[in-house]
């Protein structure tokens, strides 16, 4: 079992950006697939990006590409995510996951742990 706790979220004004961070317990965090979600007020939770095991494999959601970046440390058992060119849209409380499996998923039922979330607000 792995547990999972993201730091990082806030308030920014648009075009600027934020890190988030997942840090998970355990020793075995080099065998989950990671992926950030996000769920803004009304709407279904949906996935941001995931990345491999290794970190050799990322994936993207089309409306966060080129602006977003997936990363991990396995050595520090860390997740990150870079998000530069915000905008109002990317609103939402963001959540990390962990799946145990060999390929990115994008769908929330493919993860098998998940973090309380962490609050991001981009204003206009």
């Amino acid at each position: 079992q792995v547990q999972l706790v993201e730091s990082g979220g806030g308030l920014v004004q648009a075009g600027g950006s934020l890190r988030l961070s997942c840090a998970a317990s355990g020793r075995t965090f080099s065998m989950y697939v990671m992926g950030w979600f996000r769920q803004a007020p009304g709407k279904e939770r949906e996935f941001v990006a995931g990345i491999s095991r290794s970190g050799g494999s990322t994936s993207y959601a089309d409306s966060v590409k080129g602006r977003f970046t997936i990363s991990r440390d396995n050595a520090k058992n860390t997740v990150y995510l870079q998000m530069n060119s915000l905008r109002p849209e990317d609103t939402a409380v963001y959540y990390c996951a962990a799946a145990q499996r060999r390929w990115v998923g994008v769908g929330a039922a493919e993860y098998d742990y998940w973090g309380q979330g962490t609050q991001v607000t981009v204003s206009s």
